[in-house]
């Protein structure tokens, strides 16, 4: 599932072109010898710090299981549970290919306080954006996205170019899906207990139980 570390940053380091990816292949381990070291961020939470319930998400954004999850699923978990405290929520990108990881960086390109509202407009428009023929048509497509966000086309280049960023978020998402042993998206993983997708009335009934436990 985890897609080796070289391949990944040297594709998604590239100028924006995925009609690059073959070459960059052959010239992974040169590009990672000129990534900086990563680290491991802090996760992105919506809803209260203190909260009884915490559900972690493992998505990714070329999953179209998590982009029904998050057009169908996810609007009512967030009404329902996060607006009225009861749960804090974490999204966790996954990477399976480059395009993936350019879409993750689109994500935070905004920063933390936009990263949901971001996240929201890629799962919506996965169909369309994903669509593109070749690797401009998509990466266009993703720019029609962070300019939708308000993002700048010098903005979305100094994210996607910025090795330390890429290195920072590959390096996370190795270390936290490794850890918690994600083999498939969307997994959630509620107050520690991995959960795999399943329909809200389901899922739901694994939340009212953790609840209920706390009290």
């Amino acid at each position: 599932m985890m897609m080796l570390r070289r391949s990944l940053i040297a594709a998604a380091t590239a100028a924006l072109t995925l009609a690059a990816l073959p070459a960059l292949a052959q010239e992974a381990q040169s590009a990672d010898e000129a990534m900086p070291e990563g680290k491991v961020l802090p996760d992105i939470a919506l809803g209260q710090a203190d909260a009884p319930v915490t559900i972690v998400e493992y998505a990714s954004f070329t999953c179209s299981h998590c982009a029904d999850f998050h057009t169908q699923t996810w609007p009512k978990l967030k009404a329902e549970y996060v607006d009225t405290g009861k749960v804090r929520f974490i999204q966790r990108d996954v990477y399976f290919d480059a395009v993936g990881l350019w879409a993750g960086i689109l994500a935070r390109c905004g920063g933390d306080e936009k990263y949901y509202a971001v996240s929201d407009l890629i799962f919506d428009d996965q169909k369309t954006w994903l669509a593109g023929e070749s690797g401009d048509a998509i990466a266009g497509n993703l720019r029609k996205i962070g300019a939708k966000a308000g993002m700048t086309s010098e903005q979305m280049d100094a994210c996607w170019n910025d090795k330390q960023k890429v290195a920072d978020l590959v390096t996370t998402f190795q270390s936290k899906a490794g850890a918690d042993e994600i083999e498939g998206t969307p997994t959630f993983v509620i107050d520690g207990e991995k959960v795999r997708n399943q329909p809200w009335d389901e899922l739901k009934k694994v939340i009212d139980a953790k609840l209920a436990e706390k009290g």
